[in-house]
């Protein structure tokens, strides 16, 4: 134990830069705060339940002392009585407080979670190229549930405090002004303790929380490149890495919980300091042993137990908000690894989406100058790359494998910031941002979920009927493909397209890009890996798709190429 105030000292020596992110909760916490501040009121009306049984429970004491003298039995029941009505009226208040901070949290944590998924997933704009994906899955499945104690606990637990502890201390002085004057002096020592603890849990959290989003990153890495490390023989190497990070990870949580536990026990030693001496001055004015000037020297054993019950009850609120102190600084930590999430995103969402045909001609796309760099390859992914498309003219981009031809259309999309020069969409001989809401995408393998072959294809146009759905089939020339489905729009599909051959996968993410109706076209490799029967139907049906749009076209193929009206070729980054 004697290590416990060395980590705590440490910890609070190391937090030197300030809070810099409570506005940002408080603004996070707006959408559920009306529902979070009822729970602060109902939890610290619930107080007044606790005034009533132990005001029952003093008058059961003394009436049966009296039935010890020959009053009778019966005398007790009304107390009893009471004393139920007031357990029954807290228990109430406590579960309608607790269902609605739980209404409340919950709804905070759905808008983090919906703003996160749109950082990754946005409807317009580049997605953030510097947040990985296990930052992202962190941020969304782990980081936003370390504010849900916050959010119940902390946020409620000061209302809770100023109503619950005003209630009680109101109801101790009507019995003993001097045991609430005792009460009242040791009020102020618990806003000390509880900084010492926000202090103290602060950066300890940051540090775990940033360890355990690291790890995941690296699991992720691994498994990713599982295939590769069996094939060189080094999965030993990897697990025995892993196994080090766990324990790593392992030991910043037991820090952590070090830190709580030694910082609670402050605020626990100085209520129970408190109603220690409350229950001393109690039992000495009852034995008739206190003679002081000032202080009173007489109570009777209703008064002695109502003020010792009341007591710890008074102090309770302040024992939630201690709790929520720590909770407080989880959550602190926490919104400052999703702030920059958030920020980023709202820095690529300042301007609204186009619609997909806002002009009868499709738009030009203007490259100057473009280069990419990816996190952790030294070489540019593009580098320097020119490219000037007519509207409704097809390029087709080619070169061997890793030259970037997908980054370069990710680019023209809209999708993908570039680190320097710049990219255009020419719309009516206007120069505007390039935007992922005026294209369609269609890549090799087709990107299909779990769901109906129906489900599927309203992901492009959620307002579609069985009838257009049809005769988009029908107008790239796929209606064998649901003559050939069991079960036609109602085709179940497993992970990935589960159920349908790579020919079939590709038809559906024709059909998907005609739906969109985007006057810009990406076509990311579409005939890749398919046979040669279905590579002449994919191509037979660009044909018709290709049609009065703006075509950007990455391929091997030569019979793909021959769509094209210019071709780029790329070489490591450049064009040639």
């Amino acid at each position: 134990m004697s290590a416990a105030p060395t980590v705590l000292l440490d910890e609070l020596a190391a937090d030197r830069t300030g809070d810099p992110v409570p506005e940002r909760l408080r603004e996070w916490a707006a959408v559920g705060r009306p529902e979070l501040r009822r729970a602060g009121l109902l939890r610290g009306a619930a107080q007044l339940g606790t005034v009533v049984w132990a005001g029952g429970l003093a008058w059961s004491a003394q009436r049966g002392l009296g039935a010890l003298h020959g009053a009778p039995m019966s005398a007790v029941l009304v107390p009893a009585l009471v004393t139920a009505a007031g357990i029954a009226l807290r228990a109430v208040l406590l579960y309608a407080g607790e269902a609605a901070a739980a209404r409340g949290a919950r709804a905070v944590r759905e808008a983090l979670r919906a703003r996160l998924v749109e950082a990754a997933l946005p409807d317009h704009g580049p997605a953030l190229s510097d947040v990985d994906d296990a930052a992202l899955a962190q941020a969304v499945d782990g980081e936003v549930d370390e504010l849900n104690d916050w959010l119940t606990e902390y946020l409620p637990a000061r209302t809770t405090m100023l109503l619950g502890s005003g209630l009680t201390l109101a109801a101790i002085a009507w019995r003993s002004w001097f045991v609430a004057l005792l009460v009242l002096a040791a009020t102020p020592l618990l806003p000390a303790n509880l900084k010492v603890i926000g202090l103290g849990t602060r950066t300890a959290v940051h540090t775990q929380l940033s360890a355990i989003r690291t790890h995941r990153a690296r699991l992720l890495d691994h498994l990713r490149g599982l295939p590769t490390l069996v094939g060189l023989g080094a999965h030993d190497e990897a697990a025995d890495a892993l196994a080090r990070y766990d324990r790593e990870v392992a030991g910043r949580t037991e820090k952590v919980l070090r830190i709580a536990f030694l910082s609670t026990a402050w605020v626990e030693l100085l209520i129970t300091g408190t109603l220690a001496v409350v229950a001393t001055y109690c039992g000495l004015v009852l034995l008739d042993y206190l003679r002081l000037p000032l202080v009173p020297d007489h109570m009777s054993l209703s008064d002695a137990l109502f003020v010792l019950v009341l007591v710890p009850a008074y102090f309770a609120p302040a024992r939630e908000l201690a709790a929520g102190y720590h909770a407080r600084a989880r959550a602190t930590a926490a919104a400052g690894l999703l702030a920059p999430v958030l920020d980023a995103h709202r820095g690529t969402a300042a301007s609204a989406p186009p619609q997909a045909r806002a002009s009868a001609t499709p738009p030009g796309v203007r490259m100057e100058a473009v280069t990419v760099h990816h996190p952790g390859r030294e070489a540019p992914a593009l580098d320097g790359v020119d490219v000037d498309l007519a509207p409704g003219r097809c390029l087709a981009v080619t070169g061997p494998s890793g030259a970037g031809k997908s980054t370069l259309l990710a680019v023209a999309a809209g999708l993908c910031a570039p680190h320097g020069g710049q990219v255009r969409h020419m719309l009516d001989g206007r120069s505007v941002p390039a935007d992922p809401g005026r294209v369609a995408w269609v890549g090799q393998p087709a990107h299909l979920l779990p769901g109906t072959l129906r489900e599927n294809l309203l992901l492009a146009r959620p307002t579609a009927s069985d009838h257009d759905l049809r005769g988009a089939i029908a107008s790239l020339g796929f209606t064998d493909l649901l003559a050939a489905l069991p079960q036609g729009l109602d085709t179940p599909l497993g992970e990935r397209g589960t159920g349908l051959s790579s020919g079939q996968s590709q038809q559906l993410a024709l059909v998907r890009a005609l739906l969109r109706d985007a006057p810009v076209l990406c076509l990311d490799e579409p005939t890749a890996h398919l046979d040669p029967e279905a590579e002449q139907r994919v191509i037979s049906a660009l044909r018709t798709l290709t049609r009065d749009r703006t075509v950007l076209l990455a391929t091997h193929s030569p019979a793909l190429s021959a769509l094209a009206d210019q071709v780029v070729t790329l070489d490591h980054g450049r064009a040639r």
